[in-house]
């Protein structure tokens, strides 16, 4: 069953009047013809009703044993309603690109325009451009940006963000221009160790990068980093693989980031085998000349009427790449319109809502899991959505065992924290049912003894 096929976009009223075009008062009368024998009389039997992703779960099940899956990462499983797939699906947005001749596209522009809204909203800062890549992109551009602005040097990057964004950050640079200098984290908290962060902090540091929550699913302290980094001139840059922990987190920007860059796969879009992903990048107004990507801006015309137009993208953007704030010159689109209808259709209090599940569903899985002899939680700080596990066995063996038993049971960390050998980060989201969640805790136990 397609996604479009299960979304129903008819209102009570567009049915009423479908019904007044047909002479009929209600949906019953269709079925006329259909001798009153051969009709159903009364309800069938059937079992209350299932949520949507219940109610997939369910057929999916049905067809072959489902894998109980608890991987993250900066890769997540969470619902999709139906209705995203199908308003993408439409023919107003049949490209994946933003468009060479504005003036004739602005069915497109218009959705970049929200998605750069949403985006604002959601990172509290007070410009976005119309999406990159991905989170690791997008991350190693506002490393080049910060270096742009402030003219300086170092870096000081935090260990705690993804290992993966490191090395795409790393790959970017120009070591000439730039150095990338690692900060610890905090062995017993697993956040970013600001006594060290402090005494790097000095007047030719360029940016701090610190991603939050972090890779360990650990919720940093941003206020006062924010406060000390601005202090001294610096840029603090602030990375997120997981969107939804906004729905009940402050926003980077409500804690002194200057610019903000992640990922947004999880606002819509589907893990899908490893992409495409959607790079999110947002800034203060008045960097806004230095931001990389594109931008839409709203406008009127000779006769007064809203219009959208690309906006403050240099010709150096498309020709002279030397010059250009940026060597990427397209957008990530059609994802960026996924995450808009996402976003829109769940409104602030349905992401709230959705975060919260995650938030509880996450610590019921550290709750029953601290039980049990031979495991405990590593780190002691507040976490969304991830923990990470010490284990006395091998770590391998044990999440072979749990794949025997149809779980995926978590990443080991030794390839990238070799001081983790005995690790592996949990994720767990909406779709973790308890049932699985303590099915998955049962394996644990039975794998360490």
């Amino acid at each position: 069953m397609k996604d479009f096929d299960r979304y129903i976009p008819h209102t009570e009223e567009d049915i009423r009047k479908m019904l007044e075009t047909l002479g009929l008062k209600k949906i019953e009368d269709l079925f006329q013809t259909i001798p009153k024998e051969y009709r159903l009389s009364k309800l069938l039997n059937l079992p209350e009703p299932l949520s949507e992703p219940d109610l997939l779960r369910h057929f999916q099940g049905l067809q072959a044993p489902m894998m109980s899956g608890f991987l993250g990462a900066g890769a997540y499983h969470h619902f999709i309603p139906a209705v995203v797939s199908h308003l993408v699906s439409r023919s107003e947005f049949s490209t994946a690109y933003t468009p060479y001749q504005p003036e004739v596209s602005q069915g497109t522009l218009q959705a970049i325009f929200e998605y750069q809204t949403l985006m604002c909203q959601l990172t509290g800062m007070e410009v976005s451009n119309a999406s990159m890549y991905d989170g690791a992109s997008s991350l190693a551009e506002a490393v080049l940006m910060a270096h742009r602005i402030t003219k300086r040097k170092k870096v000081l990057l935090s260990q705690t963000v993804h290992p993966e964004y490191r090395r795409v950050i790393q790959t970017y640079i120009d070591p000439d221009q730039q150095e990338i200098i690692p900060i610890p984290y905090q062995k017993k908290e697993g956040r970013t160790d600001e006594r060290v962060l402090f005494e790097l902090l000095k007047e030719d540091v360029s940016a701090v990068v610190i991603q939050s929550p972090n890779f360990f699913g650990v919720v940093e302290d941003l206020q006062p980093l924010g406060e000390r980094i601005r202090g001294c001139g610096a840029l603090m840059i602030v990375g997120f693989s997981e969107a939804v922990a906004y729905g009940i987190l402050q926003p980077p920007g409500a804690m002194g980031a200057d610019i903000v860059a992640g990922e947004g796969q999880s606002l819509g879009i589907p893990v899908s085998y490893g992409g495409p992903y959607l790079g999110i990048f947002a800034t203060l107004e008045t960097f806004v000349r230095n931001m990389p990507g594109r931008l839409v801006g709203e406008t009127i015309d000779l006769e007064g009427k809203r219009g959208f137009v690309l906006t403050l993208a240099t010709r150096e953007q498309h020709i002279r790449r030397e010059r250009a704030t940026s060597n990427i010159c397209t957008n990530e689109g059609l994802c960026a319109l996924m995450a808009a209808v996402f976003l829109s259709c769940l409104g602030k209090e349905g992401l709230k809502e959705l975060a919260l599940m995650n938030l509880s569903k996450t610590e019921y899985a550290k709750k029953v899991i601290s039980r049990i002899r031979g495991c405990k939680l590593n780190f002691t700080a507040p976490t969304f959505n991830e923990f990470v596990l010490r284990v006395e066995k091998e770590p391998g063996k044990i999440l072979d065992k749990l794949r025997i038993e149809r779980i995926l049971g978590g990443l080991g960390l030794g390839n990238f924290y070799p001081e983790l050998d005995h690790h592996f980060l949990v994720t767990v989201t909406e779709m973790n049912k308890k049932e699985e969640i303590d099915r998955w805790a049962e394996a644990m136990e039975k794998a360490l003894r």
